[in-house]
């Protein structure tokens, strides 16, 4: 089992005639990933030879979904026009947007994930993150295909870089999914969503979530896992060495006094039972413990 897509998910690449939508477009089919359209407004009815595959083009994602039926997205569209992108996927009621972009304006995010909300028909992923993955099964964005196979972990971060380091220290076990959520301050799916979707799906045997210092994101987590979630979880929290009251450019978190700190957020996922390390690989070597013992 997977959560949010599976190895029949259908998949439209916004911004796939671009240099980046192009590379991880071949990049995605080489990993297996359905890819049926790709959509940039002025295209339609061109096609784009990807290492051999001959992928058509369309105008909306509406078009693209009517004519392939595909039920996700993939968002490779620069920051300027992100919005109108994202906006046209939420109008089509694609199920599933993955917003890759980086520095997309926060209004822009802000507009977006609120006219989502208010529609109700699509979850969005992002943005400013590298996407999801079922090793084996099907990848959804820039995260490396080749780090890990198929397990029993299910992972949810908000960091890229970690997200590959902890497939990479945990390869021995494989996941059933790893999720990078994004670390902008506005982003659609979260940790929560994350965590109760592992709960809920038998193959997840136990969950690493990676957050970061500042908000309160991993507190909120916490409570939720106190009161949903049976299965076993270790955490990690980026930003240990970071100075209090520095504006930390990542995620774009702003740390004052104890609230947001590494510490505090360490201390709140303990109280609920989240063995929390001080280094990834301490962290992998908490989940080591688990699935071995």
């Amino acid at each position: 089992m997977t959560i949010f897509i599976n190895e029949s998910t259908k998949v439209i690449v916004q911004g796939m005639t671009g240099s980046e939508g192009t590379k991880h477009t071949k990049r995605m089919l080489k990993a297996g990933t359905k890819i049926v359209g790709g959509v940039t407004p002025g295209k339609g009815g061109q096609t784009a030879d990807m290492d051999g595959a001959v992928i058509p083009v369309f105008n909306t994602v509406k078009e693209a979904m009517h004519k392939t039926g595909a039920n996700a997205s993939v968002v490779f569209v620069p920051p300027k026009f992100a919005k109108a992108a994202v906006v046209d996927a939420i109008d089509a009621q694609i199920p599933l947007v993955v917003v890759i972009t980086e520095g997309i304006p926060v209004h822009d995010v802000a507009a977006f994930y609120a006219y989502s909300v208010s529609k109700g028909k699509t979850q969005i992923l992002g943005p400013n993150c590298p996407g999801i993955i079922s090793p084996g099964k099907t990848n959804l964005g820039i995260i490396p295909a080749d780090i890990t196979g198929p397990g029993k972990i299910g992972l949810v971060s908000k960091s890229g870089t970690l997200t590959y380091q902890m497939m990479y220290e945990l390869r021995d076990f494989g996941f059933t999914t790893a999720v990078g959520i994004g670390g902008d301050p506005i982003i659609g799916t979260t940790h929560i969503d994350c965590l109760r979707a592992f709960q809920d799906d038998p193959e997840t045997k136990a969950i690493v979530m990676i957050g970061e210092i500042g908000g309160d994101a991993e507190e909120r987590a916490a409570q939720f896992i106190k009161e949903y979630v049976t299965k076993p979880v270790v955490g990690y929290v980026a930003g240990f060495t970071a100075p209090e009251g520095k504006t930390m450019g990542h995620a774009g978190a702003i740390v004052s006094g104890s609230s947001g700190t590494a510490a505090a957020k360490k201390e709140a996922l303990e109280v609920v039972g989240v063995a929390v390390g001080k280094t990834p690989s301490e962290t992998a070597n908490l989940m080591r413990k688990i699935l071995n013992g």
